[in-house]
């Protein structure tokens, strides 16, 4: 495994048209939704860049589609463990794409009963870790509640910068029924959010998950070890650094599974890990 295969399996252009690329990925998005016949989209906006981007895509795509049939609508979700860190972010946010409908569902309580079951049962603690974990599948579990509800289709917002490092919960954020900024890093979406007016301050703010109780806020780049630039440039096929690139493909081939469907008899991929 070579930084040429990886960008490769991610699909990573070295240079992006921001305007272009907003508006093809657009009417993907448009294309697939009426396709399989659902009523829009719903995801949840965390005041970060990557669900400010997705947001927005998705708000212009169901007032186009509206149009032609009046029944398309997005409904953004909040979806904050107690007090969200970053509040006044998702305000602006919302604020920015002026969703259909927004709606706010603690998840606090699930994610306690889930952790206190456990903890019960197995007479031991859950650690913090996988306390985090359990709150981004009770964000995902939310979606596909309000998805079934409505006949919509979930969102994800994970994109090459994330996929390379296997960054995101799987069956969590990992779990959705469409990609749009597959293919994306993290430098490019920057460049689409300037080309829309974004605040900067959603775009330029540190990147952070912001599930760990022991470490809130904690930043993308030092849960990594890596900083975004240089994932950025590695996906972009430019020069890095040995140890770069070394922890860039040990990531890849260790998370390969996040990024593939239940393995079964007949898959080999695993066996090139």
């Amino acid at each position: 495994m070579q930084q040429e295969d990886i960008i490769s399996d991610l699909e990573v252009q070295p240079a992006i048209n921001p305007d272009e690329e907003y508006r093809r990925r657009k009417e993907f998005i448009k294309s697939y939704v009426k396709n399989v016949k659902a009523n829009g989209f719903v995801l949840g906006l965390s005041g970060g860049q990557d669900s400010t981007l997705l947001g927005k895509m998705a708000q212009d795509a169901v007032e186009e589609l509206r149009r032609e049939d009046p029944h398309y609508q997005f409904i953004a979700l909040r979806l904050p463990h107690g007090e969200q860190y970053d509040e006044d972010d998702a305000k602006k946010a919302i604020d920015f794409i002026q969703p259909d409908r927004t709606v706010t569902i603690n998840i606090k309580p699930a994610v306690e009963a889930a952790v206190q079951s456990f903890e019960r049962a197995l007479d031991q603690d859950m650690r913090d870790f996988d306390k985090g974990n359990n709150k981004a599948r009770e964000r995902m579990k939310v979606h596909y509640d309000v998805a079934a509800a409505y006949g919509l289709l979930v969102l994800g917002t994970d994109h090459a910068a994330e996929a390379i490092t296997g960054f995101f919960t799987k069956h969590g954020d990992g779990a959705c029924d469409i990609v749009p900024l597959f293919g994306l890093n993290k430098r490019q979406g920057k460049e689409i959010l300037r080309t829309l007016d974004a605040p900067p301050s959603i775009f330029e703010k540190t990147p952070t998950a912001d599930l760990e109780d022991d470490r809130p806020g904690l930043s993308d780049e030092e849960a990594l070890g890596l900083t975004y630039e240089q994932i950025d440039d590695f996906l972009e096929g430019k020069n890095v650094s040995a140890e770069v690139e070394q922890k860039l493909i040990r990531y890849y081939k260790t998370t390969e599974h996040k990024r593939q469907t239940p393995v079964s008899p007949q898959d080999h991929w695993w066996k090139k890990l």
